[in-house]
């Protein structure tokens, strides 16, 4: 037995939780005519137009991280005065958000940040935010060349980071599996029983492995192969900002000798003055340097300190890089200069 939701009751969820002051969140089309999609609020229900899971490939241009880790955080405020400053820090968020229609593989990226947010410390405002958030999945039904998931152990219907999953049938309704307590209470009373059962697609090809990365990627720290794959490296960050697990970010005060503000701003190891010292000196001062920097975290550094890959195989690094780089073709480029044939 399953649990299933027509498109149109969908549309009434969602048209109550807007009318229930709650943000949401889903795959919106921005261009009309281009299948240029983004994460973002739809304004009203209507937005869940038919081909939310039926009208060809559908991936935002950016993730839902932008929504539970701001690109610009105010942490404090502060006030300068003759003999004092006035500290004040930011308040925590309050405000409920409903992510509708993310993709499993950018779902599955929140228990990944919740190892770098909670690990030497706790921070408050993304726990908060995590707690607030309520995520509901949309199994992808079809890929295309640039996805991976299955190579980092996820797949099409992962449920990792999701509170419920909906899978598409074949006329407008969907499977709902609630995964957590949040989900449950989501869908209750919006569902009907029903013998049918959504199949599951296989994903894409498994095209790397990713055990085998992080010892290659160890024994050749020095190797020239480095320099010849970001030979074509930009260093503009899309790969960072549009990737639902990296976190790098930086810390400055905002404002005048009256005031200001401390925020967090979003930062890219491939930036070149990302590492510069005061002094001027740049250990990666190379973009070889920073491209290896950022395989070295993802398959080697990162699992060696939580258990977990930092990457979900979503491919927006290389469906938005403009040089046509991205995880997936470095590593295929790295195994291939390596004579090494991929599973």
């Amino acid at each position: 037995m399953s649990q299933l939701i027509s498109h149109k009751s969908l549309e009434a969820l969602l048209s109550e939780q807007l009318a229930l002051g709650v943000d949401v969140v889903a795959p919106v089309l921005v261009t009309p005519g281009l299948p240029l999609y983004r994460h973002m609020p739809p304004g009203s229900a209507d937005i869940l137009v038919r081909g939310f899971s039926s009208n060809g490939f559908v991936r935002p241009r950016n993730s839902i991280k932008d929504f539970l880790f701001p690109r610009h955080e105010t942490l404090m405020t502060y006030r300068l005065s003759a003999h004092d400053v006035d500290l004040h820090e930011a308040p925590l968020p309050e405000q409920p958000l409903l992510v509708l229609g993310a993709h499993p593989c950018d779902a599955a990226a929140l228990p990944i940040l919740d190892h770098v947010f909670h690990w030497d410390c706790t921070d408050a405002a993304y726990e908060q935010r995590r707690a607030l958030t309520t995520v509901v999945t949309l199994a992808c039904t079809t890929h295309d060349d640039a996805c991976f998931c299955t190579s980092v152990g996820l797949g099409p219907a992962a449920e990792a980071g999701s509170d419920a999953l909906l899978l598409p049938l074949d006329d407008d309704t969907y499977e709902v599996r609630p995964l957590t307590d949040k989900g449950a209470a989501l869908f209750r009373g919006k569902m009907e029983t029903s013998e049918r059962i959504a199949e599951v697609p296989r994903g894409p090809e498994t095209l790397v492995d990713p055990e085998w990365m992080r010892t290659h990627a160890a024994e050749h720290f020095e190797d020239t192969v480095w320099a010849e794959i970001s030979a074509r490296c930009l260093g503009c960050g899309v790969c960072a900002y549009t990737c639902p697990t990296c976190h790098c970010f930086d810390i400055v005060d905002e404002g005048n000798a009256a005031g200001g503000c401390r925020v967090r701003n979003w930062d890219s190891c491939q930036f070149c003055l990302f590492t510069e010292h005061a002094s001027g000196h740049n250990p990666r001062s190379k973009q070889s340097q920073r491209q290896r920097q950022r395989v070295f975290h993802k398959f080697h550094i990162y699992p060696e300190r939580f258990g977990a890959i930092l990457c979900t195989g979503c491919g927006n690094c290389g469906r938005n890089c403009p040089a046509g780089l991205g995880m997936l073709n470095t590593l295929l480029e790295l195994s291939e200069a390596a004579g090494m044939e991929q599973p």
